[in-house]
């Protein structure tokens, strides 16, 4: 009775729930990591998560106990009180920038840790993978799918969480949340309990101590100079002229942003801000001002070179420095403004500009860019996160990569230029991340005449070792480099200098007839930095370049929103017969072929007899019974080689 009575006081329940705090600790402080932006950087980001964990007891304790209700979750108020603080720390406040981070003061101050950075261990590609997926979802959606996925929770007392913690549309954020899980399957699960995302198993490593000093320094001296010229400056403020020329100021050499040496290896967000400024020429505030002030108004007979959607405005503010050098004996800048990748150039022909867009780059899109391009050969600055760097030829994929030599400062040797006209030889970088970034991460990328190479990645057959997601990986393996083998010659048709990535999507595999031996089908998507992407389809047979079936111009085909494709094309057999052969993807179950000839077949593939002119079209149908028109003849249009 008496053990009754103090469980049912303020005081017994409060040891009860500190109780179970103390023994799920560590998965609650995982579910306040995995909620929380990624924006906040990993060190910020384990502080709060432990902060949120340890500040919920008062919250989970409510004054009047709840009933006891067989089958009820008893760390549900536990859940909710770090569910509703990390979605506080997520909401952006009224008017606050997009796309920039909350003020500090969002960040709970306890616990504190000064001079080190503590973040998780880092992971591979499937983790990297997963915490993009995660931060491409809202808040919410984020939380319930840790709910459902981690706290294994039912969608329904997901939902009951969510709504507890403050959430108007738990519903929708359980759907998002439970279509993201379908995607990525079982194996989600694994990933989500490693190190990676485990902000109790940490590293520490120490803050740049050359810079800490040098605050403390500045620190003091810019107290003194305050105090020394608040009272001049509030004399003198009535009298100084408002122009616009002043306002608008444009930016000068001593304005530029400069980022630490080691600041990449301790921030969540690994790309073009956590680039340092190199080169042997970082110091020369003349070439940075004639750089800075040829962006912003190029003279006349300056060559400015533009991508497809970026725009050419000057700095909107001090963009960072990321290299300023002497390549081949001619200056280069390199510059980033949070979107854009700014080059200048001065050669002997004159001075050039080129801007490219890169937002929303990552670790494997913000890990080179052209220096110089000269004498058929390419210059690359790479990433300070590459551990590894070699070339290898995309037409030879039996071949090993060739080590690349790279200084000091990161500018590689010159690496051949693929010029077109024939497919000879096919460079491509194969790069490898630090240890830090994560672990075995190794990636192709391909120079299409931009500023930054695009990434090359591969998604093999259904049940040749695809996950259920089917989501694309790095084109580093033997089924990958063989897909690139035969389609790397078709690269610069994909887009040009506004690609961002290209994937290789084996879509369908296919016996011929007559002895045409094996095909398979593949879909390559370029996507641009601008947001479309363009699809080529091919018809892949061993030992031979591919058959380009079709090409689309703007689709969301053989994207995550274009999931289902079938394509159609006429095929020679080596007994001289003309066949219409048709494939889609796996959800796909049968195939009518209509117009001169007319067929119907269950499955994925079709093989018809018709002559070499004959005019046909092909459907598909899907599992969910709508039907679906061959690639290239929907609004989009397409091209037909």
């Amino acid at each position: 009775m008496v053990l009754s009575s103090l469980s049912r006081s303020p005081h017994g329940r409060l040891l009860h729930a500190e109780r179970r705090l103390a023994e799920r600790y560590t998965e609650l402080v995982r579910l306040a990591y995995l909620v929380l932006p990624a924006s906040l950087g990993r060190h910020r980001r384990v502080l709060a998560a432990h902060s949120l964990v340890q500040r919920s007891l008062p919250d989970a304790t409510p004054a009047v106990p709840a009933p006891r209700v067989p089958g009820a979750d008893p760390d549900r108020s536990l859940r909710v009180a770090v569910v509703r603080g990390a979605l506080a720390q997520c909401r952006r406040p009224r008017l606050w920038p997009e796309g920039t981070r909350p003020p500090r003061l969002l960040v709970p101050r306890l616990p504190v840790v000064l001079g080190l950075r503590l973040a998780p261990r880092s992971g591979g590609a499937e983790e990297m993978a997963l915490g993009q997926a995660l931060s491409d979802l809202s808040a919410p959606a984020r939380a319930a799918f840790v709910l459902l996925r981690v706290e294994g929770l039912t969608a329904d007392h997901a939902r009951g969480v969510l709504e507890a913690a403050g959430v108007a549309n738990a519903q929708v954020a359980v759907r998002q949340a439970a279509r993201l899980d379908a995607s990525l399957g079982a194996a989600a699960g694994a990933v989500l309990t490693s190190d990676e995302f485990d902000a109790c198993t940490l590293r520490a490593r120490p803050t740049d101590l050359v810079r800490r000093r040098r605050r403390v320094r500045l620190a003091a001296l810019a107290v003194l100079a305050g105090a020394l010229t608040v009272g001049g400056l509030a004399a003198v403020t009535h009298s100084a002229p408002d122009t616009s020329e002043t306002s608008a100021r444009k930016p000068r050499s001593a304005d530029l942003v400069r980022v630490g040496p080691g600041e990449w290896a301790d921030t969540s967000r690994v790309d073009f801000t956590a680039w340092p400024a190199r080169g042997d020429r970082v110091r020369d505030r003349a070439l940075l001002d004639r750089a800075l002030a040829v962006w912003a108004d190029p003279p006349s007979g300056t060559r400015v070179d533009r991508a497809p959607g970026t725009p050419a405005d000057p700095p909107p503010r001090a963009p960072r420095l990321l290299y300023a050098g002497s390549v081949g004996g001619h200056a280069v800048v390199v510059f980033h403004d949070g979107q854009r990748l700014v080059r200048y150039a001065e050669s002997g022909t004159g001075e050039r500009l080129s801007l490219a867009r890169v937002d929303d780059a990552d670790v494997t899109t913000a890990a080179a860019v052209v220096l110089d391009e000269r004498g058929g050969a390419v210059r690359y600055l790479l990433a300070p996160w590459v551990a590894e760097s070699s070339v290898r030829d995309l037409t030879r994929p039996d071949s090993p990569a060739r080590p690349l030599s790279v200084a000091r400062d990161g500018v590689t040797a010159p690496v051949p230029r693929w010029t077109g006209g024939g497919c000879g030889r096919r460079p491509a970088l194969q790069l490898r991340s630090s240890p830090a970034i994560a672990e075995h991460h190794a990636f192709l990328l391909a120079d299409l005449g931009g500023l930054t190479p695009a990434h090359l990645t591969y998604t093999p057959l259904p049940g040749h070792g695809s996950p259920p997601a089917r989501q694309p990986r790095e084109a580093t393996g033997p089924a990958a480099l063989v897909a690139w083998g035969q389609t790397g010659c078709d690269l610069d048709s994909a887009g040009g200098p506004g690609v961002r990535a290209v994937n290789a999507w084996d879509f369908a595999e296919q016996d011929l007839p007559d002895g045409g031996g094996h095909a398979v089908w593949t879909c390559a998507r370029a996507d641009t930095w601008q947001g479309p992407g363009n699809i080529t389809v091919s018809l892949r047979r061993p030992g031979e370049d591919a058959q380009v079936v079709t090409r689309v111009r703007s689709t969301a085909v053989c994207s995550r929103f274009g999931r289902h494709v079938v394509a159609r094309t006429h095929w020679k057999s080596p007994r001289g017969h003309w066949y219409v052969l048709a494939a889609g993807s796996r959800h796909i179950t049968s195939l009518a072929l209509t117009g001169d000839v007319r067929a119907t077949r269950d499955g994925h593939t079709l093989a018809v007899r018709a002559p070499k002119d004959a005019s046909t079209q092909v459907r598909a149908r899907l599992t969910s019974g709508e039907t679906l028109p061959e690639v290239g003849s929907g609004p989009s249009g397409g091209t037909r080689p």
